[in-house]
């Protein structure tokens, strides 16, 4: 099982990419630990400037970017 964190503040782009990350687990049938990350000092720790960032398992993917689900499928497969 993967472990997807979501690292932003919880603003709209922030929830709107951890629906999408669930949706893309879901296409690719894989069941995934879903972590919001809201706290500042943990989001900096990733190196994150931008959010909404996104870490599969521990190595972050993308910030300052909402994902598609698609494209989040991609990543959790490879």
């Amino acid at each position: 099982m993967k472990k997807v964190q979501i690292l932003g503040t919880g603003c709209a782009k922030c929830n709107k990419l951890a629906d999408n990350a669930k949706a893309a687990a879901q296409s690719v049938g894989q069941e995934i630990e879903l972590e919001k990350v809201s706290d500042l000092n943990e989001i900096t720790k990733f190196g994150v400037l931008s959010t909404p960032g996104l870490a599969i398992d521990g190595k972050v993917v993308s910030q300052g970017k909402l994902l598609k689900p698609e494209q989040i499928a991609k990543l959790l497969a490879g």
